[in-house]
């Protein structure tokens, strides 16, 4: 029920971090994967790339919405710059890249789009990073609206919601000893998941495991929104 053999799978921001495991994942799970990156040439906030990047591809039945940025301070010390290349990356370039992979998808007859939300776009969170709060909460509600719209066409739409995970992201939360304390605090099972445990969400909500769901928001995030 976990099989992707035959799949061709999109992964953005796949050249490290969540991404990276989550493209050896769906590569393990048998499926043919392309990652879509700034590394790799590919800014997914620039539409005319994407849709090239789409084209170049052609086949496609699973996206996996992964390219984020954050920019943690107070609200009062971000700048409209600031807040704008958070939106732009992590809410609008998921909008444009589902939207640019509707057709490719709707032809093979249907998909699976997943994107990477976060526990900070269903609670305040613990720390000042209202753009990245909002631009989550917006992914959370977009991947609603979109499953709902594309049910028709059998292109189911899911989000992941981490909590913390070590990746170049989090780098100033895992090298403070006493902020890592204040997330512990929040983490009732006592460890934050790995990568590779994100990746496996992902997988399963791509697989034939998950064909009756549609529009969910998983958290993995060891208990943080228990509380």
């Amino acid at each position: 029920m976990f099989d992707l053999t035959g799949k061709t799978a999109v992964v953005t921001g796949g050249a490290k971090g969540i991404g990276a495991a989550t493209a050896r994942a769906l590569e393990q799970a048998g499926a043919k994967v392309h990652v879509l990156d700034i590394e790799n040439g590919c800014d997914v906030t620039d539409a005319a790339q994407v849709k090239k990047a789409f084209e170049k591809i052609q086949t496609m039945d699973v996206l996996v919405n992964n390219a984020g940025r954050a920019a943690r301070k107070p609200a009062v010390d971000l700048s409209k710059q600031e807040w704008d290349a958070v939106i732009a990356l992590n809410l609008t370039a998921v909008f444009e890249c589902s939207r640019l992979a509707h057709p490719h998808l709707k032809k093979r007859g249907g998909g699976s789009i997943v994107n990477l939300a976060s526990i900070m776009g269903i609670s305040g969170g613990i720390f000042p990073n209202a753009s990245y709060q909002a631009s989550k909460g917006g992914v959370v509600n977009l991947t609603r609206a979109l499953a709902l719209e594309w049910a028709q066409d059998n292109i189911r739409v899911n989000a992941v919601a981490p909590t913390f995970v070590r990746t170049d992201l989090t780098v100033p939360i895992f090298s403070n000893p006493e902020v890592l304390k204040t997330v512990m605090g929040h983490t009732p099972l006592g460890r934050l998941p790995e990568p590779e445990e994100i990746a496996a969400a992902i997988v399963y909500l791509c697989s034939p495991a998950a064909k009756s769901i549609t529009g969910v928001v998983l958290p993995v995030d060891s208990g943080y929104l228990a509380r």
